[in-house]
């Protein structure tokens, strides 16, 4: 199990898993994205290596291909029967690039959002969400060192997730979502929903998902929190307020999230390595990637660790 004091020195996290097996050739399928290739036997290598790359461009930790593996989005594309399955996978595939590694590499069982990504929205059935919640980590919980909350949206949301992995007495990395205002989905900011934590295995806080601008905005509210913190930045241009994935017939079979929020150019390795190595003088130290940053960019921020 991880120590608890784990992220108080600087740490290297993955990039963007789903966006990464995107662009090396995976065929989307409705809105399974990154689920895809652990339904489909023919894309567990390309998943390992994928992982692998990111080992050897220098993560300390990966994060399990379980981001489009929630309930919710296999109900939505009629593949529920896969759900313990590709979930147990994607913990076994993580273990297989650590292995063939031969790295101290730390496995993140990746929890994302139960409903809507980028949104607040939980719906009127919270007994829903918390089941939902339930049953992902039971599958990822084996084998893994730590949980992601990857993405939340809401102090209401963290605090389901939390209370749903507390019986395994594993280590939590929480991760929220901020929009380009500092906020949460949810209106908070991130000060008003960290003092409601419980869990006393809190390894830390970051910024999931989001734009350098965002993680601007709240990096001084960061500090005054008392715990490790950090980020994983996306290179999508923008994510729309109203951004909504809706039926998987919506997006057929050349559906990319890229093709609706767009790839922010501008963030190429050189200017990641500039914006992550002033965030880190700052004092995060949590350090990664998510959406759109490649196996290059991790590359690039891996000098930063002496």
């Amino acid at each position: 199990m991880v120590d608890k004091n784990f992220f108080l020195k600087t740490r290297i996290l993955d990039g963007g898993m789903g966006q990464e097996l995107l662009n090396r050739g995976l065929k989307p399928r409705g809105t399974l994205w990154s689920a895809e290739a652990l339904i489909k036997e023919e894309y567990h290598q390309l998943i390992i290596d994928t992982h692998l790359d990111f080992i050897n461009s220098g993560a300390e930790i990966i994060v399990t291909n379980t981001f489009t593996s929630r309930k919710g989005r296999l109900i939505q594309n009629n593949c529920l029967e896969y759900f313990e399955k590709i979930n147990k996978k994607a913990v076994e595939l993580a273990l297989r690039a650590r292995d063939i590694s031969k790295k101290n590499i730390l496995i993140a069982g990746g929890l994302p959002n139960q409903k809507q990504t980028y949104s607040a929205n939980l719906g009127d059935d919270l007994q829903e969400v918390t089941l939902r919640f339930k049953e992902q980590a039971f599958f990822l919980k084996d084998d893994i060192d730590f949980f992601y909350l990857d993405v939340m949206g809401s102090g209401i949301e963290c605090e389901i997730a939390l209370e749903s992995i507390d019986k395994y007495n594993l280590p939590v990395l929480v991760g929220v979502h901020v929009k380009d205002n500092g906020k949460l989905p949810s209106g908070e900011n991130i000060t008003q929903i960290v003092h409601d934590f419980k869990h006393d295995k809190l390894l830390g806080i970051l910024t999931a998902c989001v734009s350098p601008t965002a993680y601007d905005l709240v990096k001084d509210e960061l500090k005054t929190l008392n715990l490790p913190y950090g980020f994983k930045l996306n290179a999508f241009n923008k994510i729309p307020d109203n951004y909504v994935v809706t039926s998987a017939d919506s997006w057929g079979t050349e559906g990319n999230p890229n093709k609706i929020l767009g790839i922010n150019k501008d963030l190429n390795e050189k200017h990641f390595f500039n914006v992550v190595k002033n965030f880190m003088n700052e004092g995060a130290t949590i350090l990664g990637g998510c959406c759109e940053i490649k196996p290059s960019h991790i590359k690039a921020i891996s000098e930063l660790i002496i």
